[in-house]
């Protein structure tokens, strides 16, 4: 069945869960690279590792798997010293990382304080401020949320990264295909969903008469059947029910949400249990069959992503502050390079 998805493959990426510990980085990334994946990617979420830090080491780490930031809130930190980070990591690992900046989880903004007066002001004054530092310019501009007063790098990179946002919403995006060199898409992203950002984006990049690459890269949950349902079950109680998604699976996603009462463990085992399979193949990568993870990393390249990220599925023991296991993480890794890999085409 590999003539069936015979379309273009998209750059096939891995997660490093930030549930993780941080010193477990190295191995995790020399392994991905030995697999064959094309890129490595850090969560920047409170109250773990960061993402810069881990970066620096999953580059030093490797020869050639590009590491993207995906990503880092815009509030968190100043624009000059972001772009001075990023530019010594570019220096020293040209052509292979990938920074990206958001608006931040606005309940961790508010708890250390940086909520800022409008996030789209922070994310779009921040992500035009790094992008001109780290392409040599000197940056003047007083801004809602940046001020910075004829900054300049002693040390720009001479391979520019591409800087990306990670954000959802209409507005975000068109603003991501004004200023940014691309989107990063996750929580339960759908064909259809892809499709809708990408107009969006393109909406934004015609206004600013942009005609340059944008890279779109989409996180999608990975693993076996059980482990992605009970996945994709908690993101669903986490963020409900997508409105890109068909009519008749948002209906089934509501119908069970409110089937299944509160939420915690029992109401995601049975939200699991009772999703459909044309449900769960819309937002992941269900990898038992290798035939149906395929058409759905190259279902998502066909609706407009550039680039897929597999991110391991924590399975039915898992949660939001519950560790990676990272010898599942690494059967499912391996099982996707040795079995699903090989049927994208070039």
């Amino acid at each position: 069945m590999a003539d069936d998805f015979a379309r273009t493959r998209p750059a096939v990426g891995v997660m490093f869960r930030c549930q993780t510990a941080p010193e477990e980085v190295p191995a995790f990334a020399r392994r991905a690279e030995e697999l064959g994946y094309a890129e490595l990617w850090l969560v920047e979420d409170c109250f773990f590792a960061g993402a810069v830090a881990p970066g620096a080491v999953a580059l030093a780490a490797t020869e050639s798997i590009r590491v993207g930031l995906g990503v880092l809130p815009a509030v968190l930190r100043n624009p000059a010293l972001v772009a001075m980070e990023l530019a010594a990591l570019a220096r020293t690992f040209p052509g292979r990382v990938l920074p990206g900046f958001g608006h931040g989880i606005a309940d961790w903004m508010r708890q250390v304080g940086a909520f800022p007066e409008s996030q789209l002001a922070a994310l779009g004054e921040t992500v035009t401020a790094v992008r001109a530092l780290l392409a040599g310019a000197e940056v003047t501009v007083s801004g809602r949320h940046v001020h910075l007063d004829h900054v300049r790098l002693d040390h720009p990179p001479a391979v520019v990264p591409p800087v990306a946002t990670g954000v959802r919403g209409e507005r975000s995006l068109r603003l991501s295909g004004e200023l940014a060199d691309g989107t990063v898409l996750s929580d339960l992203v759908s064909p259809a969903y892809v499709a809708w950002a990408r107009a969006h984006i393109d909406a934004g990049r015609a206004a600013a008469g942009r005609s340059d690459p944008h890279r779109v890269t989409v996180y999608a949950p990975a693993g076996d059947d059980a482990s992605v349902r009970a996945e994709v079950a908690r993101d669903l109680r986490l963020w409900g029910p997508s409105e890109r998604l068909p009519a008749e699976l948002r209906e089934e996603a509501s119908a069970l949400l409110a089937a299944t009462g509160g939420d915690g463990a029992a109401g995601d085992a049975e939200v699991a249990r009772r999703l459909s399979p044309a449900y769960v193949d819309q937002v992941a990568v269900v990898t038992d069959d290798p035939d149906r993870a395929a058409a759905a990393l190259t279902g998502l390249a066909a609706a407009g992503a550039d680039a897929v990220v597999v991110v391991p599925a924590w399975g039915s023991a898992g949660g939001q502050g519950a560790p990676a296991d990272l010898d599942e993480a690494d059967r499912q890794l391996t099982h996707v390079a040795d079995r699903v890999l090989p049927l994208l085409v070039d």
